[in-house]
């Protein structure tokens, strides 16, 4: 059988990273033309000249607050849609709200790619448990589902038994939803003595996919893969059977970045998640910042595929917090960095003892370098417009979980 979705899958790097860069610049010079925004977004940049991930780095990053500012000044898209009405099959709503269009190219979110990669193969019945209102997440994975070649039952979310006695009747082959609606799904099943032999596979996705649940559902007879992806994005990395992280989707090109910024963090160090679409002809997204945390896994998966791999969801990069009543951004903390180049990492804690706020940033700097306290002291007041303290570590002591601000205040 064969184990791979098609060849790009085991292309050489070198060769994938020339290509991607290619489409990226074709996508670019198509935005500019068709998506106003982007004349505004990418005006100082040669698209020519985007060659590698050192120049893609020096575009600037879009992230969902800016999205949700650009679709509130001009509806529906910010200016971000490369297509009209009529080429599109279907418009989308995420809270806030933010639209997202659905083009009508087959697979528009390439999510069929994952559907493989977790067992689903053409001429399966697929019990798609997504949402089908409002939301993209049903169709997501319905279009990704004809695309394989699947047919698709869409049980959609809710009304247990029903879906309880349709999987029964139908005898589908896997089931795509989040893992939790899946375990409540067997659960029923029990409590009503009816046994789901057909399910043998499984594609989640939406919220966290711990082993323990994974394995549960191995005892089962269900082999269980996650698929990580956006309404605005579509697929960005999906999981084999190594288990080892997640595969980044041949369409998009990852960078892991320093919450706040828009500069790539060193590999294996975790930050946000910033992700490029590259074949994208109705909504083309560059250097979209996804608000997830996560790292790079160094090396190639066992089984066999090239691209690059994450380690999967490991938070949110936005820390925002309040601090007597003023909001303190990661950004800010990055300000502050940047003013004082000495400093390695930073992290600003902030901390409640006696019920009053205090913030501590928490800097790796070389041995030699304590004597600036007081002047990094200096820039906390003047970027945050609040006092703060510092604090010195030793180089390395700072944990790598990609937190910048880290709010262990306590009400009790």
């Amino acid at each position: 059988m064969n184990h791979h979705f098609d060849t790009l899958e085991t292309r050489d790097p070198a060769l994938r990273e020339r290509d991607q860069f290619a489409a990226l610049r074709r996508q670019i010079a198509h935005a500019r033309t068709a998506a106003p925004a982007f004349t505004k977004l990418l005006a100082d940049f040669d698209a020519a000249g985007i060659t590698s991930r050192v120049e893609l780095a020096q575009l600037p990053v879009t992230r969902k607050s800016d999205l949700l500012e650009m679709q509130k000044a001009l509806r529906p898209f910010g200016g971000l849609a490369a297509s009209g009405w009529g080429a599109m099959r279907r418009v989308f709503a995420s809270p806030g709200p933010i639209y997202e269009p659905e083009g009508a190219r087959p697979d528009h979110w390439r999510l069929a790619r994952a559907l493989f990669a977790a067992g689903f193969r053409a001429g399966d019945l697929v019990h798609n448990c997504f949402s089908y209102h409002l939301t993209p997440a049903g169709s997501m994975l319905e279009t990704a589902a004809h695309a394989l070649g699947c047919t698709v039952f869409p049980g959609g979310i809710g009304q247990t038994e029903l879906q309880v006695q349709a999987i029964a009747d139908l005898r589908p082959a896997g089931y795509v939803g989040t893992p939790s609606f899946l375990k409540i799904i067997l659960e029923k099943a029990d409590e009503q003595g009816i046994a789901l032999p057909s399910l043998t596979k499984a594609l989640v996705s939406a919220e966290a996919f711990p082993p323990s649940l994974r394995d549960a559902f191995a005892r089962r007879g269900i082999h269980g893969c996650q698929a990580y992806a956006t309404a605005d994005l579509g697929s960005i990395a999906y999981e084999t059977s190594a288990r080892e992280g997640l595969i980044v989707d041949e369409g998009v090109i990852v960078e892991i970045v320093r919450p706040g910024t828009a500069d790539p963090v060193a590999p294996g160090e975790v930050g946000e998640v910033v992700v490029t679409t590259l074949f994208n002809v109705d909504y083309p997204l560059i250097r979209f910042g996804t608000g997830d945390l996560s790292a790079l896994l160094p090396g190639v998966s066992p089984c066999g595929r090239t691209n690059m791999r994450i380690k999967g969801w490991m938070g949110r990069a936005d820390q925002t917090t309040k601090v007597k009543g003023m909001f303190v951004h990661p950004s800010q903390v990055a300000a502050i960095v940047k003013r004082h180049g000495e400093i390695v990492k930073a992290r600003l804690v902030v901390d409640n003892p006696d019920g009053n706020d205090r913030m501590t940033l928490h800097v790796e700097v070389p041995a030699n370098a304590s004597a600036c306290a007081d002047a990094i002291v200096t820039s906390i007041r003047d970027i945050t417009k609040l006092r703060g303290e510092v604090t010195f570590r030793a180089a390395g002591a700072l944990p790598n979980d990609g937190k910048v601000i880290d709010d262990i205040r306590k009400y009790e």
